[in-house]
């Protein structure tokens, strides 16, 4: 019987010792390292800030070629949608009635002339012998007027004939400006200008050219005081610098100038209107075309960015960040953020210099939990970093 007893309580304490073996993996099991979340350090930073706009391509100059005298289209010796140069003939237009007119009116001057130097002679005549006390001062009032006469007509047919030759100038069409000329709105053969002056092609200069955007007058006054009153610095003294956006969202590769802003404010928008001239040596932007402006409006010396992944979005509408406290716990912390800047957001209020600020692994925690912060290495460094040398 005391054999079986031993046993019994030999069993007992190995079950024990097996129980109690199984019991300490399991609760070291609960003890878990807390989870590692990519942070910044919120660090303030010279920023250029760049404000986006929609604009309109618009020609530098343009002009609507149209004629000045009646008649039939002859000739056109331009190619549709070529570079024309200012002066180079663009269409003619039948020039025999013209011709005729000129040859009249150089008749006229000439019949006018003769006129002229018959009336001097008599004056020249009389004139001598009213010295001579042998004709009266009527007769020689007379031949005095006749001559003023004669020469006003030599005037009057001169200007004839001037008007005459500037009507066969005006039936060479010549391109106003340089420039891209459109198609031709007109064929030979049809009859220009007779009761109003016909449409025939339009003339736009290219390069450069101009873009057409505009800006909240607000914004624009806001821009001016704090450029006054230090909080932003210009780009340059002269000018801003502005750049082109394609709708498919490709950058123009040549930066252009702000000439001006409007000084009349749209009283439906409440918006000034900005204009840009860049070059355009290649035609790539034409007139109408949509595009986005953005205009460098200062430098901001002090500004703290994040990614925009970093902000997060509360129920209320405002926003919020992730920051990693002391303690190693992920709170939110209330921001108030500004304009964008590419990938990037500007912080304007509730960010201090130092905060770490939580860019990835948002779902690995819970607010309040403990986290174990790391250096954030954006993806396209992470990829550079991987690759093999």
């Amino acid at each position: 019987m005391s054999r079986v007893g031993g046993g019994g309580t030999i069993l007992a304490l190995s079950i024990g010792l097996t129980a109690c073996q199984d019991k300490q993996p399991a609760s070291s099991s609960h003890t878990t390292a807390p989870p590692a979340v990519s942070v910044i350090v919120a660090e303030p930073k010279a920023v250029t800030l760049i404000k986006e706009l929609p604009g309109r391509i618009a020609p530098m100059r343009i002009a609507e070629v149209r004629p000045r005298v009646s008649g039939i289209i002859v000739e056109r010796t331009f190619e549709q949608g070529s570079l024309v140069q200012e002066g180079s003939v663009l269409y003619r237009i039948d020039p025999k009635p013209f011709e005729v007119d000129l040859a009249s009116a150089k008749a006229a001057l000439a019949k006018a002339e003769a006129t002229l130097f018959q009336a001097s002679r008599q004056e020249d005549r009389l004139r001598q012998l009213l010295s001579g006390q042998t004709t009266t001062q009527a007769q020689y009032d007379l031949a005095l007027a006749a001559e003023r006469q004669a020469e006003a007509d030599v005037s009057a047919q001169k200007a004839a004939v001037q008007r005459a030759q500037i009507n066969l100038d005006y039936a060479t069409l010549r391109a106003p400006i340089t420039g891209r000329i459109g198609r031709a709105l007109v064929t030979e053969g049809a009859l220009v200008g007779q009761n109003e002056a016909t449409h025939l092609a339009t003339i736009q200069q290219l390069d450069p050219i101009y873009a057409d955007f505009t800006q909240s007058v607000t914004e624009l006054n806001q821009l001016k005081r704090d450029l006054a009153e230090g909080r932003l610095s210009q780009v340059s003294p002269n000018a801003a610098k502005v750049r082109l956006v394609f709708d498919d969202g490709t950058l123009y590769p040549q930066s252009g100038r702000l000439l001006f802003s409007d000084v009349t404010v749209d009283p439906g928008t409440g918006k000034v209107t900005l204009r840009g001239e860049f070059p355009n040596p290649t035609s790539e932007l034409l007139p109408g075309a949509y595009v986005r402006v953005q205009i460098e409006e200062g430098i901001d010396a002090d500004a703290i960015t994040l990614p925009q992944q970093a902000i997060q979005r509360n129920n209320a509408g405002g926003s919020e960040v992730y920051v990693v406290n002391d303690e190693g716990r992920a709170v939110l912390q209330p921001v108030r953020v500004g304009r964008t800047l590419g990938n990037e957001i500007v912080v304007e209020d509730g960010l201090k210099p130092g905060y770490r600020v939580v860019i990835e692994g948002f779902q690995k925690f819970t607010p309040g939990s403990l986290v174990q912060p790391v250096p954030w290495v954006p993806a396209q460094q992470a990829a550079a970093q991987s690759r093999p040398n």
